[in-house]
């Protein structure tokens, strides 16, 4: 009976604890500040209160004594955090590259069915049509801010000697019209009818050959790089070349696998979805480019993230036992310093408040180290990911976000590996410790 008795008790206090963890994790900050003014005027306005302030400012005073020891909390859950900020601003930066390529205000027209634009395969007359619909904005002469485009994968050598797959976009001048934030930032735009590119900033980090002047092979063509250009979105991990150049070498014909059109404004895209809907010709989609490209980025930031959870769940078992570890040593010799706070009056909670703060102290301090490192070493690194056919050059994205995230993982960490020392320090019998010191 006693077993079963402790096999509840147990049970019973990891389900509180997960509860409170979970909770903990999710709640905003809003909700964790009033907790805490709501602790604070506990700590200040309560005999309880104030003897836990008692208590901890004697522990906090002794930690220079077990420098050791509380270094062993503080580096570990700084590991911990910054693996797993750094694990989350990969897939905090990705999400953000890719929600830049888009914006509410242009919209990507794709084959009926094509979830991407290398499966989308359009006619001649099919876009024709698309060109015509009234919601597409007007330059100054009248012509339909929109762009056919042709998308093809081409295999150029990597920095490190290998191959890899870089997108080739197949433009014309209305391309540049759709995408005013795009600017060449070396050299200038490809001719009309000539095999030139202007490549990405970011293909260009990642790929050789890649700057003005050089000359490319594209299968058994060569090509001439004469300009690169900047985006500040998945655009950059591209090359651009004339439309009509692209087709013919790639043996597309007069297909194009994309529209982008800048609309008249963001409020028309329902009435030129259905405008398209209408038209018995069509048998295409039409999305706004930011939920295009989030959708496109969804289950690799999603798999990111869970990598990064994963990852950082494993290594606080580890710090949580590290920590586990120092506070019952703490406990252990401070036993008669307890026992002697219980024996003139102070109560079982203060004790426990104590020595759980100092335990979250050392957590703080450990999660404010971890996210600075992550943040000095990874914040604006660039790395790169395949999407399937072809590579994206991102940064990661150390925002302030994660690092609230990381230190509340650190304090969690830290109630974890406070808890059960600050139990055993309350439950000590005096008498038992006062003998034993």
């Amino acid at each position: 009976m006693k077993i079963i008795k402790s096999f509840l008790r147990g049970f019973a206090l990891f389900l509180i604890i997960a509860a409170f963890l979970a909770a903990w994790i999710m709640l905003p900050w809003q909700a964790l500040l009033g907790i805490a003014v709501l602790f604070a005027l506990w700590m200040g306005l309560t005999r309880s209160g104030r003897q836990a302030a008692s208590v901890t400012r004697v522990g906090v005073s002794t930690l220079t004594q077990r420098l050791g020891a509380s270094s062993v909390v503080v580096v570990g859950i700084a590991g911990v955090v910054g693996v797993l900020v750094a694990l989350l601003a990969m897939a905090e930066g990705y999400r953000h590259t890719m929600d830049s390529s888009g914006s509410e205000d242009t919209a990507i027209v794709l084959r009926g069915g094509s979830s991407a634009e290398l499966m989308s395969v359009m006619s001649h007359d099919a876009i024709t049509a698309i060109e015509r619909a009234p919601e597409i904005a007007r330059d100054g002469e009248g012509r339909p801010l929109a762009s056919a485009e042709i998308v093809v994968s081409a295999n150029v050598p990597r920095a490190d000697g290998q191959d890899g797959s870089v997108t080739l976009r197949g433009v014309g001048d209305m391309a540049w019209a759709v995408r005013p934030g795009l600017r060449v930032a070396e050299g200038r735009r490809f001719e009309t009818g000539r095999r030139e590119l202007v490549v990405g900033r970011g293909a260009q980090r990642q790929f050789s050959g890649l700057d003005p002047g050089d000359e490319v092979r594209l299968g058994n063509q060569v090509w001439a790089v004469v300009g690169v250009f900047e985006s500040g979105d998945s655009t950059d991990s591209e090359m651009w070349a004339d439309a009509e150049i692209v087709a013919s070498s790639y043996n597309r014909g007069s297909s194009r696998a994309s529209v982008v059109a800048r609309l008249r404004e963001a409020g028309d895209f329902n009435a030129f979805k259905a405008t398209l809907d209408a038209d018995p010709r069509l048998q295409v989609e039409a999305k706004t480019t930011l939920e295009y490209f989030r959708e496109q980025s969804e289950a690799i930031t999603r798999m990111l993230r869970i990598i990064g959870i994963v990852v950082g769940s494993i290594m606080a078992v580890g710090a949580v036992f590290g920590a586990l570890n120092t506070m019952f040593a703490t406990v252990a010799a401070r036993a008669r310093e307890i026992a002697t706070l219980r024996a003139i009056g102070f109560r079982g909670l203060p004790v426990v408040v104590a020595v759980m703060l100092e335990t979250m102290l050392l957590a703080a301090l450990g999660g404010l180290l971890g996210g600075l490192v992550a943040w000095l070493v990874f914040n604006g690194y660039t790395a790169s990911t395949s999407t399937g056919v072809a590579i994206l050059s991102f940064d990661f994205k150390v925002s302030p976000e994660l690092l609230w995230q990381g230190l509340k993982w650190a304090l969690a960490i830290g109630f974890v590996g406070g808890l059960f020392p600050a139990l055993r320090a309350a439950s000590l019998p005096v008498t038992d410790a006062l003998r034993a010191a």
